[in-house]
């Protein structure tokens, strides 16, 4: 049943608008000559232009961060964090949250139509990257008529976009909120990720990409999302969840899934199946392997020397997929270079899905720097009090010069 709850935002729809009207040249060389971004709006622009957050979504989210849409049985993927009272208050702040180029929840991917064709690009699409994204986002903002950034936010790929920002275009972002992410891609992660495409190319409805009209390759999609949950889980959270239950009487002498976490990872492939597009799929995920924030500097620390931005990072204990040194490495780049950093290791058993789940902590922090970053914005910079360093949360304030990495 629906339940808005306090400070809901209430019904919302997105928006879908062409930008880059010239067209776009990707990294890669490739041009596409028509973008598309689908986009919500929670919270009104001020007279001073200059409350907006973006909000940059994860890898199988999309511009519906937040509120309820027409009919639907869940709200927006980060209702917890965004909306009167929450961590990114709609009262002060306009948030705004679009769709990732690539995607296929409204902005240009691989299931939309090819304008020199009418069909959809399916393997014609080009390779898009993280940087590519932000481009598209930054386009967006413009035609909104939105200059500067009081804050970029992001979680997981949308944390990379959101740290992409502060190196793309300094001067549009005054803070960075970094959750559970990386400059670059270990080669763990990487390896995941090659699973994952894997089992989708593998599916006989694969079609090298070119299944529109026919059958889905939602075998291989269904398997590659359950690699990606067990990712998303830590160790101790999955005893809990699930221990070694069993549906039935055990063992019931079958190959079927038998074990409750099977039979989890089973019900998440399928649904994930009903709402994402596979070639979305092996298309982020190449984008995010070949993310890497310190390409075409001398160090990760040069590439922050140009940024003007301060960072709030926030990591989780028991994330595995993205663990806190991977994050605590990007704030010692950045205060080596000048900037300010806050870091938090935040205690957590819920693994990398801490950053949609652990609500209260997040609100705590992301409420207070949004609130420091507002402030300072409208007068004469104060030194910050630093925090009181402990195993999980130290404050960086910026240091001049620096020394390289």
């Amino acid at each position: 049943m629906r339940d808005e709850g306090a400070g809901g935002i209430g019904q919302v729809e997105a928006k879908i608008v062409e930008v880059c009207s010239g067209g776009l040249t990707l990294e890669s060389g490739r041009r596409l000559e028509s973008v598309e971004v689908a986009y919500e709006q929670y919270g009104e622009v001020d007279e001073a232009r200059d409350n907006v957050v973006l909000v940059c979504h994860a890898l199988s989210g999309g511009a519906h961060a937040a509120g309820w849409h027409r009919g639907a049985r869940k709200p927006g993927w980060w209702d917890n964090l965004v909306g009167p009272g929450k961590a990114f208050d709609t009262r002060k702040y306009c948030v705004i949250c679009s769709n990732v180029l690539g995607s296929c929840y409204g902005t240009t991917g691989p299931s939309s139509a090819d304008p020199a064709t009418g069909r959809p690009y399916g393997s014609r699409f080009p390779i898009v990257t993280i940087g590519d994204m932000v481009t598209v986002q930054k386009a967006l903002l413009d035609r909104l008529g939105i200059r500067r950034l009081l804050a970029v936010a992001g979680g997981s790929m949308g944390g990379m976009q959101a740290l992409q920002w502060a190196v793309a275009y300094p001067r549009s972002v005054r803070s960075v909120i970094a959750i559970a992410t990386a400059a670059r891609h270990s080669p763990q992660q990487i390896a995941f990720n090659e699973i994952a495409r894997r089992a989708v190319m593998a599916d006989p409805a694969w079609a090298g990409g070119d299944y529109y009209g026919g059958a889905r390759p939602d075998r291989g999609l269904a398997v590659a999302r359950m690699v990606g949950h067990v990712t998303y889980l830590s160790a101790g959270g999955m005893e809990r969840k699930f221990g070694r239950r069993t549906a039935g009487p055990h063992p019931a002498w079958t190959l079927e899934p038998e074990f409750e976490v099977e039979r989890y990872l089973s019900h998440q492939g399928r649904e994930f199946t009903a709402r994402f597009d596979a070639n979305s799929l092996v298309y982020l995920t190449r984008a995010i392997d070949y993310f890497d924030l310190g390409a075409g500097w001398p160090s990760l620390t040069e590439a922050f020397r140009a940024t003007r931005a301060s960072f709030l990072l926030l990591t989780f204990s028991s994330d595995w997929l993205y663990p806190p040194p991977q994050l605590a490495e990007v704030g010692q780049a950045a205060r080596d270079a000048g900037r300010e950093v806050e870091y938090h290791e935040i205690p957590s058993g819920y693994g990398h899905d801490a950053f949609l789940l652990e609500s209260e902590t997040q609100t705590r922090i992301i409420r207070s720097w949004l609130e420091r970053v507002a402030e300072s914005s409208r007068r004469p910079r104060v030194p910050v009090p630093a925090l009181a360093r402990t195993k999980t949360s130290y404050w960086m304030p910026a240091r001049a010069g620096g020394q390289g990495r």
